[in-house]
Order: structure tokens, then sequence, then C-alpha cells
């Protein structure tokens, strides 16, 4: 690994400089999953570079690059060659951006260049502007196949098959429970405003956060008071040693654009979300759910009280685990990264746009991501929260 610090989760925002956009046509989404899942986004071309005191600072005259605090990129062309590769960004300006090393101070030269690196999957067979299939290449985890159909232009739909051997053909489908795979909803109406959108993920699995209400205001920083909703595919954090069916996919059962099934903050049913296999390994896809104290929406319902804590002016959050399809048969594992807050009033008070948080406690060294979600069709009146630069699977 290139970078003094981990890479392994990155994630990426509708906000960032020549981020691609997500509009109500056909294809959006898709071209935003392949830059942030396989190719990576905003090339820019580096005019010099110079560590010193452990930074490396690489200087451009073109204009602001994609990256912000705490993004990785993946560099190209610079000697010494060890600086080449993925690196966490520690500071950005219009014409910089930073990141730690430790090799010596000096110049920096080459033919230097960097973009948004990408999250490490492929695509397993050639696909088209409005379908892929997309797959993990880290062999430690399930690499489910991730289908994605986005031809239509107010929703996508997605599939998880264990097997493929063509971009239409596959075994062992999940959900089973809806033939042609869940809704990822992009706006109730064909629209071409672009909307807000948050990825975050590891090398086995990402979050898919966005708002799907169709009004000019949702691209300002309070989404003009609509809620976001959280969707997720991938390996979970499983309780099983070496388990090979914990592919996991989230998304609507209905093609309403303000569902809240599948989000992973937000929904306690088990009705937008499944699993490939129970843990036996026997059967095929299973429905399952989350269960955390009392339930609801991320920082909205407040079973610990309101934000900050009295006792200690503390945070409160929690992992959230996943039921081995059916809670008679007790968790299978929890959602890597991820976080529910446990109380209420906390986006009034941290915000409602993305925040990067200091962890405290048993989050101490942790950078914590949060940005806004809650009822699609009304209000953003909760917060989600990512561990934004830890790997998610360390055991």
């Amino acid at each position: 690994m290139a970078s003094v610090v981990d890479t392994s989760v990155k994630h990426a925002y509708s906000r960032m400089t020549g981020a691609p956009a997500i509009s109500a046509t056909a294809g959006a989404l898709l071209g935003v999953l392949r830059a942030f899942l396989v190719t990576g986004w905003g090339l820019k071309a580096v005019d010099s570079a110079m560590i010193s005191n452990g930074v490396c600072r690489l200087n451009f005259a073109s204009g602001k690059s994609a990256a912000e605090f705490h993004s990785v990129i993946l560099i190209a062309g610079a000697s010494p060659a060890a600086l080449n590769g993925e690196q966490r960004i520690t500071a950005v300006a219009s014409g910089w951006v930073e990141f730690k090393t430790d090799l010596p101070d000096g110049s920096v030269t080459g033919a230097i260049n960097f973009k948004m690196a990408p999250l490490g999957f492929e695509e397993a067979f050639p696909g088209t502007t409005t379908k892929a299939v997309f797959r993990s290449k880290d062999v430690s985890g399930t690499r489910a196949f991730f289908r994605v159909d986005d031809s239509n232009p107010t929703a996508a739909r997605v599939q998880m098959y264990e097997s493929m051997t063509d971009i239409d053909t596959g075994l062992a489908v999940s959900p089973l429970t809806v033939a042609g795979g869940y809704y990822w909803t992009k706006s109730p109406v064909a629209a071409s405003t672009p909307r807000n959108w948050l990825l975050i993920g590891d090398s086995r699995g990402f979050y898919f956060v966005n708002t799907p209400y169709n009004d000019s205001s949702i691209t300002a920083v309070t989404c003009g008071g609509y809620g976001l909703v959280s969707r997720y595919f991938g390996d979970i954090k499983s309780h099983r040693s070496g388990d090979a069916w914990c592919g996991f996919l989230s998304g609507a059962s209905v093609d309403t654009w303000n569902s809240i099934q599948g989000c992973i903050f937000q929904d306690d049913s088990s009705a937008g979300s499944s699993l490939q296999r129970a843990s036996t390994g026997l059967g095929a896809g299973q429905q399952t759910s989350r269960n955390v104290l009392s339930g609801g929406i991320s920082g909205y319902q407040g079973p610990f009280g309101a934000f900050p804590a009295r006792a200690n002016n503390g945070l409160h959050l929690s992992e959230i685990p996943i039921s081995d399809a059916g809670w008679s048969s007790g968790p299978r594992g929890v959602m890597p990264g991820a976080y529910h807050c446990l109380q209420s009033g906390v986006a009034a008070a941290l915000g409602f746009d993305i925040r990067f948080t200091d962890g405290q406690g048993e989050f101490l060294g942790k950078q914590l991501l949060s940005i806004s979600i809650g009822s699609p069709s009304s209000m953003n009146n909760g917060l989600a929260f990512f561990d934004a630069t830890d790997p998610w699977r360390v055991e």
C-alpha cells in the first residue's frame, strides 16, 4: 500500500468538483456507479509536487480538483514511485491537495496525475449505458454479482446473483420476492435536475444514499428539507467465520419513490432486504431485517433521549445487527462501517450537510461521516453515521 494510512474505505458525493450527476434519466445512476466502483473519475494533471515534514503537496493551476478531506485519490506517474497508488487526502485548496507520507523531503518529479480512486470492483461482462453487472475483486468475500438495469428514467432495478453466465443470465437470484429486482429510485418523474447523492464503501460492499424527491431545491445543503434514503450491496460483517453466503442487497420492493423499504437507517421490515442464503448455507435467497433499539429513523426516534447526553455530552451510536433470515435464529452479523444514532435532535445540532466528527470513547481515533436522512416525501429529520477512515472488517 502506497499510503501510510489505511485507504480501504472510500467515499464520494455529488458536490465534489466534476462529480458525475444522478438525475431522473436513463443510465444516470449507472454512470455514477461505474465511476465509483470501477474506473475512478476526476482526472487531474499535476504541475509540481513537494514533500516536506511528512506531507506531500500536489500543485496544479487548472482549478479545484474533485478531492476533498478524507477522500482517496489514485496517483500515477510520480517519482519516487512509492508515491504512486492510493493516498488519503488530509487538506485541499483550489490549487493543491495534501496527504501524509513517510518519504524523505524533496521534490517529486514525473508526469504526475491523479483521480478519485475506484472502490475495487469490476464489470463481470461488457455492459451498456443502461445495464451492467458489477463484482468485487476482493477474493476474501462472497464476490456476489450485482446486476443493475438503469433503463427506466425514474428507478433502477437491482439484483444479486451467486453466479452469472452473461449480463442477463444467472443462478440463485435475490430477492426472490420481487421479480426483476429491488427499486433504487431516482425521482418520482423523469427530469434532468441533478440531486444529492453519497456513496461510501470498501472492497466488499457499499452504501448508496440519495434524495429521490423531485424538486429544484434538493441540490441545496439541506436538500430542501426532504429526506435521503440509504441502500446497500455487498457482504455484511458476519458473525460466522468464513461465511460464504453473507452477500446482502437492499432496496424497495415496490415502485414507489417515497418508500423507505431497505433503507439501512430507517426501515425495520424485511420487505426490502435480502441475504444470499441463511448461515447454514442451505436453500436460496432469504429475506432479512435489521434490529436496533426502538427502531425507526437514526438520530430521530431517540430511545437514549436528546443529543447531547446530559451525563457526558455524548453521542450514542449503535451497530446495526442483521438477522439470520429471521430473528428466531438470532443475528447473522452487522452492517459494516454503519452506525445508528440512538438520540433525537442530532441533525439540528450537527447539521444536515456531509460532516466529519471526531469519534470519542469506543470510537476514539475514528472519523465519522454523517449525512441527513429521513422521510423522502417530507423531512430530513435524522442522521446516518459511517466510519469514513478506518477499515470496516478488522476482526
